[in-house]
């Protein structure tokens, strides 16, 4: 009884432990801002988000792809967050924290529970809540994705753990429920299947290799020696006959047979996830072709990737929130990362029956970065830091089971491996610290990618795009001139580039750019509109409106669109037409101030001064401080309040 309550005590402590250090290190996210890289995609430009919970933005959740991924779970823990703390920054990045800390309690205790290795679970969790790694999905409020389905890979694992334990139906359908959550949140989770297969050879040895192990033999005495304790302890005490019956059906090993056919619903659940995301990013554009990324270069990126993302584990140093695809990379490099892998996993799987969770934890890092090592190329990045929050666990497996082991007749082991630990939670906790405050906004966090990476045109251009924002014009032309610089072909760049110079009057240069834009994505709507807009500055409507109307033939459901072409028939008097692409930009984004304020303006023209300065009134309820809209509204009161 003594034992079990200290046991209790320490597993206490432990979790107490990475609560505190996680809040500690991470608690500067609630002072960070949003970031102008996908944030505003998934929530601050979002109107379906900023309607809060509601019926239609549920159905929209469970339909869109409008992102590149079906994660509808992810979508409405944002319309949550919005009914909580509307567009304050602080709630959301708390919410992130938040799951990270449960992710890795459930880590530590899902481990403790699997093993009954106290000190090595505590050490995978501290690390994993603690390292450099990991401040990518946790600050970053557009991954909550990430901690959010690994929240439900962990109540995967835990619900599994316990339906080995006890083989029943409802465990067994509690585990499918979370992981079809897991996947609802991020198709991330596609491979926990193959994991719970890892995790059925080791720890929970319901597979083995060829003869038991010595260790296993070692635990299986152990556990026989504190069987026959409790049988002789209960002796006197008549069980219960399902109490038997329970007992027996834990003790017997099923057949590897039973052990592949319960995954069957796991892997078609997987496939299933597999297909819709595949159909989404195609249908989004986020993949990229095999002309623009060859299957070569895909390959070799892949495989350097691995070995990347092993030395960033180690020495996590020049952490970038995007690390710039290479192309294509010098044989050297892909044939020394093949020979490293290649001998690494041949070594392992030769000592797999003495140090089986060698195994498990190799096997769960090469397996868990197979959907994100780029074979299938999404985006621009070469590899990235959030892609490590579950893999990095299988490394960490291998180290704090196989350190002890390799220290085991040094008789400091305890006192070496307890100093070490400390050390390397130190060094992870104050790099961790100091990576968090680059996340301060998006200004500090593009520096920094610029400073550890090179030709790194997103961090150019995302750079740019947040100087314009603070009226830094000239500053953000350079910045945009540099990402043409290192990527000509981009169409974002040339149409951002154009806006800039716009800005300064220089709306010759910026129609260049804004053709060029189009030249290189016929379908891009944003130039369209911009070309328009820098025409209808100059005088030439008849161009404007063809550049317009061209735009809403690609997209007739275009709020922006609808907008723009009001507010050029709103200048030449045509107020009844301007009138009807403002109610259709309000009724496709019902959120649109700068519609309500333009429509109030075209029905204080046509004499409806009534509906107008309901117009501005809702202008002003949707943007407090629109300032324009409060001079419109003022003057109509005024101009009424003197009519009467």
């Amino acid at each position: 009884m003594m034992n079990r309550l200290s046991e209790n005590r320490r597993t206490l402590f432990v979790c107490l432990f990475l609560a505190i250090t996680a809040i500690a290190t991470y608690w500067q996210v609630s002072h960070c801002d949003f970031t102008n890289y996908d944030d505003n995609v998934y929530v601050t430009e979002n109107s379906n988000i900023k309607h809060g919970i509601t019926t239609e933005g549920i159905r929209w959740a469970f339909t869109t792809s409008h992102t590149g991924y079906w994660h509808p779970l992810t979508l409405l823990s944002y319309m949550l967050d919005y009914e909580l703390f509307g567009l304050h920054p602080a709630g959301y990045h708390i919410v992130n924290l938040f799951f990270h800390i449960a992710n890795s309690l459930l880590l530590f205790l899902i481990l403790h529970r699997m093993t009954k290795a106290l000190w090595q679970s505590a050490f995978v969790a501290a690390v994993f809540v603690l390292h450099p790694l990991h401040v990518e999905s946790v600050a970053w409020v557009a991954e909550r994705k990430d901690v959010l389905s690994t929240f439900f890979w962990m109540l995967t694992m835990g619900s599994y753990a316990l339906y080995v334990q006890r083989r029943e139906l409802k465990r067994y359908l509690l585990t499918l429920f979370f992981f079809a959550m897991g996947l609802m949140a991020k198709p991330m989770l596609v491979t926990l299947p193959f994991v719970l297969l890892l995790l059925d050879y080791w720890p929970l040895r319901r597979l083995t290799i060829g003869k038991a192990s010595v260790n296993e033999h070692t635990q299986s005495a152990k556990s026989l020696n504190t069987r026959s304790k409790k049988k002789e302890r209960g002796r006197n005490r008549k069980k219960p006959e399902h109490a038997n019956k329970t007992e027996k059906q834990t003790r017997q090993r099923p057949a590897i047979g039973h052990i592949i056919l319960e995954k069957v619903p796991f892997f078609l659940l997987s496939l299933a996830s597999s297909i819709v995301t595949y159909i989404a990013q195609q249908k989004s554009g986020a993949m990229g072709s095999l002309q623009s990324c060859p299957l070569s270069a895909r390959i070799a990126n892949s495989i350097v990737s691995y070995c990347g993302y092993i030395g960033k584990i180690v020495w996590p140093e020049n952490l970038a929130v995007l690390y710039p695809y290479p192309g294509i990379l010098p044989t050297w490099q892909v044939i020394g990362a093949v020979i490293f892998l290649v001998i690494t996993t041949s070594l392992i799987i030769r000592t797999a029956k003495r140090y089986p969770y060698l195994t498990t934890g190799w096997l769960w890092y090469l397996g868990t970065l197979v959907p994100v090592i780029g074979l299938v190329q999404v985006g621009v990045q070469a590899m990235a830091d959030r892609y490590t929050y579950v893999p990095i666990i299988g490394v960490l497996i291998m180290v704090a089971w196989g350190v002890p082991e390799l220290l085991k007749k040094w008789r400091h082991r305890n006192a070496a491996l307890a100093t070490l630990a400390v050390i390397i939670l130190c060094i992870f906790s104050f790099v961790t610290w100091k990576q968090v405050q680059y996340w301060q906004n998006s200004i500090t966090l593009f520096t920094h990618a610029l400073d550890v990476t090179s030709n790194n045109y997103t961090a150019h251009g995302n750079l740019g795009h947040s100087l314009l924002t603070q009226g830094k014009v000239e500053e953000a032309i350079h910045h945009y001139s540099e990402a043409l610089r290192i990527c000509p072909n981009c169409y974002d760049e040339n149409n951002n580039l154009g806006i800039a110079l716009q800005e300064q009057g220089r709306v010759e240069e910026a129609i260049s750019h804004y053709v060029e834009a189009i030249r290189l994505n016929p379908n891009y709507i944003k130039a369209y509109v911009n070309l328009g807009e820098a025409l209808a500055s100059q005088g030439k409507f008849t161009e404007a409106m063809a550049f317009f109307s061209k735009a809403l033939q690609i997209k007739p459901d275009s709020a922006e669109v609808h907008y723009n072409i009001g507010t050029m028939l709103l200048s030449r008097g045509n107020f009844n037409e301007a009138i009807y692409h403002f109610r259709e930009a309000i009724r496709i984004k019902p959120d649109y101030a700068k519609a309500y304020n333009n429509l109030g303006s075209a029905l204080l023209l046509r004499g409806e001064t009534d509906e107008a300065i309901r117009s501005f009134q809702q202008a002003l309820l949707l943007r407090p401080d629109y300032t324009i809209a409060q001079k419109n509204l003022n003057d109509v009161v005024a101009m009424h309040n003197k009519k009467q």
